[in-house]
């Protein structure tokens, strides 16, 4: 009896196929029993990464209403949040109190999540989110301001605030005050959770130009 040669090329594919892949498998997530390949985060560009001067820090929105209920936001309103992050102090302003907003936003993909939030909200209309240097865009427009910052960088802007905005118009700040500018408001909020700190809110109404600062 004569046996052919078997070929076992093709098995041998398929353990170095097997050997190479198995090591990437276990690295991806199983969700609901469906092999789910995870994705890659958006690019930051190194301009994000460089020049934004505090880390993003979400407010909650519970803060974020306090914040627009203390500078007193209507309808006739302009808010422009500096350092807007995801554009929920914006987008809140123009869905629950009509107002129209800017938010001034160094990184780009929060610049890009703001802008799907305010269609999704279905106040895309009312809001506008700018790639920009805080320390650079023009207050002019703005009526109420909303802050959520180092204190240096509140510091900095300072001048900026008092030469830029007019009198009667709001400055709200989430966490930290402004030096050599006392607040005419200063709130301490109750605490959300058992795990969640106090959280002060200081407001500042811009004198008429007769004041001295």
């Amino acid at each position: 009896m004569q046996f052919k040669p078997v070929d076992t090329s093709n098995f041998k594919m398929n353990l170095l196929r097997t050997l190479l892949l198995t090591p990437l498998l276990l690295l991806v997530p199983f969700t609901g029993g469906t092999l789910t390949v995870a994705q890659e985060s958006p690019t930051v560009s190194e301009t994000d990464s460089t020049t934004k001067g505090a880390p993003y820090v979400p407010t909650p929105h519970h803060v974020a209403r306090k914040m627009l209920q203390l500078g007193n936001v209507t309808s006739n309103d302009v808010v422009y949040d500096l350092g807007s992050g995801d554009g929920r102090i914006v987008i809140m302003a123009a869905k629950e109190f009509g107002a129209r907003g800017v938010g001034v936003e160094i990184d780009s993909a929060l610049i890009q999540r703001a802008r799907r939030k305010a269609r999704e909200a279905g106040v895309a209309d009312q809001v506008e989110f700018r790639q920009a240097d805080l320390f650079e865009v023009d207050l002019r427009d703005a009526t109420v301001v909303t802050l959520y910052l180092w204190p240096d960088m509140n510091n900095r802007l300072r001048p900026k605030l008092r030469r830029e905005l007019s009198a009667g118009d709001r400055i709200v700040s989430h966490s930290f005050d402004i030096d050599e500018w006392p607040a005419d408001t200063t709130v301490s909020m109750g605490k959300a959770s058992v795990a969640a700190d106090t959280k002060t809110l200081f407001r500042w109404t811009i004198p008429d130009s007769t004041s001295s600062e």
